[in-house]
């Protein structure tokens, strides 16, 4: 069977204000292609389909078009919640998309045994199945009465997690002896290289699950919530696909890529390169050389390029943020769009407040960035640090999930 691999879709992502609607559309219309050419009979998304839990519904009109499209292709199609998804949002309509061969997981049902889907060849017999396990949140995974101290509760989150896989295994075996098994999840795993557009989980990415605690019975595990591709050290194949597209500039210079796996050869993937739909450019420098460089762009027949530009001056200087506020206003180039700009002096030591009114904008900055700035300015120990970085990540946690509550209203 050939299977194909993907995650972290992030369906209604800005970058900066500006949609990426065009990106993913043309992002499906390749993959549309890729599964023609490759053969693909089973297609997993593993989380993050959405990148908010309530979409727009220019949002929620591309996932079903899109939907659409690749159900023409006769190809069976696993898509499970992510930390950004909403469960209520994605399970809503399962029932009408199950008739479309269509499985959709928001959240971890009440029976582990319904997020597990044999797939049936044309003599319909089971050769597969899936462990289709979504984002674990931490209802999931914690009674109330577990988790008194800090490192308790990041310990009830790695045994929930673990435990989680461990009795889906244990129904694969049950239910389907000697059919090889496949698992779907959506998490942190230790060891791994992140960027700046994955949303922190589970007390702050602290929990970080040891692929390892996977063991040794599923064939491939295929992990979503990290944008980077890359392979996770375990007993077995434990990959992450990484995003699709490029959610922010520091996935500028990522290989992005889907994963294909050939049941019949290896359960070891083949990795192919998504087209470069736009290209996000970094320009910085001194006041003339960014004019240098914005001035000597060359055409280009693509989607708009973003720009992010990053003055760096030795001396403060108010003229100079306000020659380049000048240049940006007036930068008119043909296929590239200033998305972000930010000005930086070398010798000038400044505050907090004052780096993030120069140096960064509100909407760049993770809720955990503000509060460790708060943090660092009192002299906790650290175990009452470890205390009130647990009480904010669970806040933090609650207002995610009330998004979802939200949905349901």
């Amino acid at each position: 069977m050939k299977i194909l691999h993907t995650a972290d879709w992030h369906i209604g992502k800005k970058l900066h204000k500006h949609d990426l609607f065009a990106d993913f559309d043309l992002f499906i219309d390749w993959l549309c292609k890729i599964i023609q050419d490759e053969n693909i009979e089973l297609l997993l998304i593993s989380g993050d389909v959405f990148d908010l839990a309530n979409p727009s519904s220019d949002a929620r009109k591309q996932y079903y078009q899109s939907l659409i499209k690749l159900q023409k292709l006769d190809c069976k199609i696993i898509a499970t919640g992510g930390n950004h998804d909403s469960p209520a949002m994605l399970d809503a309509p399962k029932e009408i998309l199950r008739e479309l061969d269509i499985s959709i997981i928001g959240g971890l049902p009440e029976k582990l045994e319904e997020s597990i889907i044999p797939i049936f060849n044309a003599e319909q017999q089971v050769e597969l199945v899936i462990a289709a396990i979504p984002f674990l949140r931490d209802a999931d995974l914690r009674s109330a009465n577990e988790g008194i101290t800090y490192e308790d509760r990041i310990e009830a989150i790695r045994n929930g997690i673990q435990h989680t896989f461990e009795k889906a295994a244990e129904i694969c075996q049950n239910q389907f002896p000697g059919i090889p098994a496949v698992a779907m999840g959506h998490l942190f795993a230790a060891g791994i290289e992140t960027s700046e557009s994955e949303r922190d989980i589970q007390i702050g990415n602290q929990a970080a699950f040891n692929a390892s605690q996977f063991g040794q019975f599923f064939n491939y595990v295929a992990l979503g919530h990290i944008h980077k591709p890359q392979r996770v050290s375990a007993e077995v194949p434990v990959f992450y696909s990484g995003s699709p597209i490029p959610l922010s500039f520091s996935e500028r210079k990522d290989d992005k890529r889907i994963l294909v796996l050939d049941t019949a050869i290896s359960w070891e993937p083949k990795s192919i390169t998504v087209p470069n739909f736009r290209k996000l450019l970094k320009i910085s420098g001194d006041l003339n050389e960014i004019e240098f460089k914005l001035n000597t762009l060359e055409n280009h027949d693509h989607l708009d390029y973003l720009i992010e530009v990053d003055l760096i001056e030795e001396q403060y200087d108010a003229q100079k943020i306000y020659a380049l506020d000048v240049l940006i206003n007036g930068f008119k180039k043909p296929g590239y769009e200033i998305v972000k700009q930010r000005a930086q002096f070398k010798n000038k030591l400044k505050g907090t407040a004052e780096l993030y009114a120069e140096s960064q904008q509100l909407e760049d900055l993770k809720p955990t960035d503000v509060f460790a700035e708060l943090v660092s300015s009192h002299d906790y120990e650290e175990t009452t640090k470890n205390e009130i970085w647990s009480a904010f990540n669970e806040i933090l946690e609650e207002i995610h999930q009330s998004e979802n509550l939200d949905q349901q209203a």
